[in-house]
């Protein structure tokens, strides 16, 4: 009986206890479920935190490289009108300083203008240009054409000039010339090159409008088959300005026009024209002496061929020519070519 009732006992003890593991076990299921449960949620929520941050990452870097990149932009922009800037700047400096240079170059041609006109007007009172009859000493250069005009020039007065006064003003002076029809009316000078007298009055003082001179080459008797005179084409028609008056056909057509008379302290000269024109600049009609009579035939060919206007006259081996020259602008020149048909030997 005792033996039944301990194992009865053990037996509801067994029981108690199988009931309390299943109780554990119905308590523990939940629970590692929730545990799991919150273990995935909680792993979902840092996965997506991290997808999250990726994300955030990945805008931020390309929203750090459109700022960037803006600012890249502006910047260019910036440089672009910065240069802009300078290059208006050194356009508006160099504006600046071409207007104030031209002003200068205006200013100066306006006073170099004045005193040329005010030495002109003091030389021509103070020297007398006379015309003379000629004398028994007056030399006729023959012409046997009866036609050409030169039997009509031979007539023209020569013209006398006393180089005392020029001389004590200026050692250079060589000659004086007047040409009819043009405003030159002007001693003449020479020194030992061509460039002096291309910016020096007859004064010597510094001026761009020059004076009439002599090529150095020449002998100041004009004794050589050519001699050559030169001076600026000034636009106010000083000095050879007005020698472009002989392309026109006003002059041309004006035979009265078409002598050249030179004065010297050694003689007193009347010149015919024969030829006229404008040419590029070259210095082809620049010889003043030939080593042979063909070279001097081809080279009066030469100048004669080339005038604008047929003057009816002839030009020979035995002739002696002076050839007046000036610029027409800064590329082309004026040349006007005469022969001697009339001389008196002081």
């Amino acid at each position: 009986m005792a033996k039944s009732k301990i194992a009865k006992d053990e037996l509801q003890q067994e029981n108690i206890e199988h009931v309390k593991e299943k109780r554990n076990k119905i308590k523990e299921k939940p629970i590692k479920e929730n545990i799991d449960h919150v273990k995935q949620k909680k792993y979902r929520l840092e996965k997506n935190n991290i997808t999250k941050n990726n994300t955030d990452g990945e805008s931020y870097k390309e929203k750090r490289k459109e700022e960037i990149d803006q600012k890249n932009d502006l910047k260019k922009k910036e440089n672009k009108l910065n240069i802009k800037s300078i290059l208006l700047r050194i356009t508006l400096v160099i504006a600046i300083l071409g207007l104030i240079l031209s002003s200068y170059h205006i200013i100066k041609w306006l006073i170099d203008t004045e005193r040329t006109n005010e030495l002109i007007d003091s030389i021509k009172e103070e020297t007398k240009v006379n015309e003379i009859d000629d004398t028994n000493s007056t030399i006729i250069i023959p012409q046997e054409n009866k036609e050409d005009p030169y039997w009509d020039y031979i007539k023209v007065k020569l013209i006398d000039v006393n180089f005392d006064d020029l001389i004590k003003r200026n050692k250079d002076t060589v000659a004086w010339i007047k040409v009819n029809g043009t405003n030159i009316n002007y001693p003449v000078v020479q020194t030992d090159d061509n460039t002096y007298y291309l910016n020096k009055s007859f004064d010597k003082s510094p001026n761009s409008a020059g004076w009439v001179f002599m090529d150095y080459r020449n002998d100041n008797k004009l004794t050589n088959q050519n001699t050559i005179i030169y001076a600026h084409g000034r636009v106010e028609q000083t000095m050879f300005g007005s020698l472009k008056k002989t392309l026109t056909k006003d002059w041309q057509k004006d035979k009265d026009n078409h002598i050249i008379r030179i004065s010297t302290p050694y003689s007193n000269t009347l010149w015919q024209v024969f030829s006229v024109y404008k040419i590029d600049e070259t210095s082809d009609y620049l010889d003043t002496s030939f080593k042979t009579d063909k070279e001097y035939e081809d080279f009066l060919k030469l100048i004669q061929d080339r005038s604008v206007y047929d003057f009816s006259t002839s030009v020979t081996k035995d002739d002696r020519i002076i050839t007046l020259s000036t610029c027409y602008n800064r590329f082309k020149r004026v040349v006007v070519h005469a022969k001697l048909i009339k001389e008196e030997v002081k």
